[in-house]
């Protein structure tokens, strides 16, 4: 069962979709499907699929979804598959979801599934959650321990943004952040969220501007 924590940062990634004004999202690493559920329940969101490497975690959010149901609608999808590799079928969504997806990466590998992500797919609103390392002691949680035996890392807030600032200023995105959970004051929250929402394209008349008058670029 799910704890009031990750219900609650569960309902915070589904109202920002929902502000947002998301219909086609991709949750990757989506698990047993729980977000899946919640944002099915939504009418806003007319695609979702969810992708995932674990073959038992895919095959229990297809029961929970009902996907082999005859009655089954058919507005969510799964796909077995790693978000560190791009898929030309997945590119331009709306939102894409990662939810405390992260810390499972080996950070050698971040740089990948920043390129698959931010690069490949793109979708015009990123959500990335993870665990912060400094609430860890409010947990009960001893230096060094992890919450989650499958954990390759847990960020400390400052090295969580620097990390979201690069990915962001690489790749034409604009980042803010949030917490979920109760905030301490000087630990934060248990849960932080960072939000990347993409920069539009510039049109032609534009890029001809700054080519031609190079004292309109901002410095």
């Amino acid at each position: 069962m799910a704890s009031e924590l990750h219900r609650e940062r569960l309902d915070t990634v589904v109202r920002h979709l929902l502000d947002r004004g998301a219909s086609r999202v991709l949750d990757l690493g989506c698990g047993p499907g729980e977000l899946l559920q919640r944002l099915a329940a939504h009418p806003q969101f007319s695609r979702i699929v969810g992708l995932d490497i674990d073959t038992e975690a895919l095959a229990a959010a297809r029961l929970a979804l009902g996907l082999d149901r005859p009655d089954h609608a058919g507005g969510v999808q799964l796909r077995y598959g790693s978000f560190e590799e791009a898929d030309r079928e997945l590119a331009g969504f709306d939102a894409a979801t990662l939810v405390e997806t992260i810390e499972h990466i080996d950070p050698r590998r971040l740089s990948k599934v920043e390129h698959a992500v931010f690069a490949g797919m793109r979708p015009s609103t990123v959500l990335v959650t993870t665990p912060n390392q400094e609430y860890n002691a409010l947990h009960g949680l001893v230096p060094g321990q992890f919450r989650h035996r499958g954990h390759r890392f847990e960020w400390k807030r400052a090295r969580f943004q620097q990390w979201a600032r690069g990915v962001a200023a690489r790749h034409g995105y604009a980042v803010s952040f949030s917490d979920i959970g109760p905030v301490d004051p000087l630990r934060g929250s248990s849960t932080q969220m960072a939000q990347f929402i993409a920069s539009p394209p510039l049109d032609c008349d534009t890029q001809m501007k700054e080519r031609t008058n190079p004292d309109s670029q901002v410095r």
